[in-house]
């Protein structure tokens, strides 16, 4: 297995681990202050996320292809000199980034929210969380340059460690101090989301002290290497500042995009499901598309980011070295991942939206909250390709590409989003991320084929194959609910949404991975390594 494929297969994991324990803390988290506190929470998360990806500006994936770079030309001095200037250049933006979403969040708030109900979200609230969550901006920008200096070495374990033991931090953090101010303390649900909000903060802490464990433990050979270059390049300060940047702003685009999607729907969803008459489940409704919906949709997602961590390095790698055989093998590699494990996932869950949200969360007003995570579920495929052709199009040197990319489907998704929420309400919001979100990849896979003339044939043709086997896989799943709904009511009893959950995942799932592997397509797609788990799959 190559080098880009295990420190895919390990940031992969480590990201989906992540994600998973990011959804299933939820399902506590959200026994404790419900939808409305869940929605609440959603609320804080989007302009931090934006602020912390403005704060970065991109510069941690910018420094992992600058030191990938520049180890490829076997001049690592200059490398550790990027990764020095990126730290104190990450502390000072992650200073201002904390005090602009702090004392501008009574402001946002007020535009957010146009009404102030007793019984539901008020402004105050909102700008209670916001000030609350800023405080991880002091802290999360300079983290994250360890994590992409270590990334430009092709060493993923770093960053795969440390995301998790921080997701570990912040989701303890997070349940133990909301249970302790709604029960212990009888505090309100605001100030129990403020303290959910501020485990980013003590997240961000535990992943810091991960870092420094492997930065003491690989220093040596870090330096190692800088003693026995043959060549030491003194590149003027600015010089790197001014390649730093130039490769750093449309990298912003990978952590971005969604919540630009998302703060969409922030500043407009209320106003237009309130103009339809729709204003006493808006909350409920935006939960599903952007907090607890968006939690299980997000999941096959996480396939892309793991990749586009690990791709970045290696393409950079082949570009710089005009390695475009390499190059192409790598794309194609890519591609198909994401297509093998995306597509089935996002179908799937299609097909199991009721039973997966009752079963996690709840079943109350599922006959809203079902059928919409139906249709939000596909746009999985489409975020998953963004994230990795954005990576492509940074690989080869064509990331300002990925500027005009994203500000057409931001644009479709503000021109559309309050037109298709009066014609279809709260699903409105679902076409017009899938609207915005699809023609920016439709326009990044174009530029990497007029760029370095690659074709996307064969993909197609794996592409079709995928189809197949996921409309069998999906037919699998459709008859294993006819079955078992003649006995078990699974839109009212959450036990019996579990049997229906866990048994529609296992059968589809078997189905597909045996029709995968039988075909071959699994072995071409991963590896040689594939072989290994022959010992487990029944022959017929």
């Amino acid at each position: 297995m190559s080098k880009m494929l295990r420190g895919t297969m390990l940031v992969t994991t480590a990201t989906f681990l992540t994600k998973f324990l990011g959804m299933i803390y939820v399902i506590p988290f959200n026994e404790l202050v419900g939808e409305v506190g869940t929605t609440l929470y959603g609320y804080a998360y989007v302009p931090y996320n934006i602020l912390l990806s403005i704060s970065t500006i991109g510069i941690p994936l910018a420094v992992s292809k600058m030191v990938s770079r520049y180890n490829a030309l076997d001049d690592y001095y200059t490398g550790i000199r990027v990764f020095r200037s990126g730290i104190l250049l990450m502390i000072m933006t992650g200073i201002v980034a904390f005090l602009v979403m702090y004392f501008s969040a009574d402001f946002l708030a007020s535009v957010m929210i146009t009404s102030d109900k007793v019984d539901g979200i008020t402004a105050a609230d909102v700008t209670q969380v916001m000030k609350m969550v800023s405080f991880a901006l002091l802290i999360i920008p300079a983290m994250s340059i360890v994590r992409g200096f270590f990334q430009g070495y092709q060493s993923m374990g770093p960053t795969a460690v440390s995301m998790l033991i921080e997701q570990i931090a912040r989701i303890a953090f997070l349940l133990i101090s909301t249970f302790l101010v709604i029960y212990v303390y009888q505090g309100t649900i605001a100030t129990a989301v403020g303290f959910a909000t501020f485990a980013a903060f003590v997240g961000g802490l535990a992943s810091w002290g991960v870092l420094l464990v492997y930065w003491q433990r690989r220093k040596h050979h870090i330096y190692n290497h800088i003693e026995h270059q043959k060549i030491k390049e003194d590149i003027p300060l600015k010089s790197l500042f001014s390649e730093l940047l130039s490769y750093s702003g449309p990298f912003v685009l990978v952590g971005l995009a969604t919540s630009l999607y998302q703060l969409v729907d922030q500043f407009t969803f209320q106003r237009a499901m309130t103009a339809v008459g729709l204003e006493e489940i808006w909350e409920i409704t935006y939960s599903v598309i952007n907090v607890l919906g968006h939690k299980l949709v997000i999941v096959p997602v996480t396939i892309a980011t793991g990749m586009s961590l690990s791709l970045l390095p290696s393409l950079t790698r082949s570009y710089t070295q005009n390695n475009f055989q390499e190059l192409f093998r790598q794309i194609n590699q890519a591609l198909q991942i994401i297509f093998v494990l995306v597509i089935p996932a996002s179908i799937g869950l299609l097909m199991l939206s009721d039973v997966a949200y009752g079963s996690l969360f709840n079943l109350n007003h599922i006959e809203i909250t079902g059928p919409l995570l139906a249709w939000y579920a596909p746009t999985a495929l489409f975020f998953a390709l963004f994230v990795v052709s954005t990576s492509m199009l940074q690989g080869i040197n064509e990331q300002n590409f990925a500027l005009v990319s994203l500000g057409v489907g931001l644009f479709l998704k503000a021109m559309f989003n309050i037109t298709f929420i009066h014609f279809f309400e709260a699903k409105g919001a679902v076409f017009g991320t899938a609207l915005g979100v699809g023609t920016a990849v439709m326009l990044n896979l174009w530029k990497v084929k007029h760029s370095i003339d690659f074709s996307y044939r064969k993909i197609a043709k794996r592409v079709m194959l995928i189809s197949i086997f996921t409309a069998i896989m999906a037919i699998s799943v459709w008859l294993t609910k006819l079955f078992l709904g003649t006995f078990l009511n699974y839109l009212e009893n959450r036990f019996h949404a579990i049997i229906v959950l866990i048994s529609g995942v296992g059968i589809g799932g078997f189905v597909y991975l045996w029709l995968a592997y039988q075909s071959s397509l699994l072995e071409r797609t991963f590896g040689d390594r594939v072989k290994k788990l022959e010992r487990f799959i029944p022959k017929i």
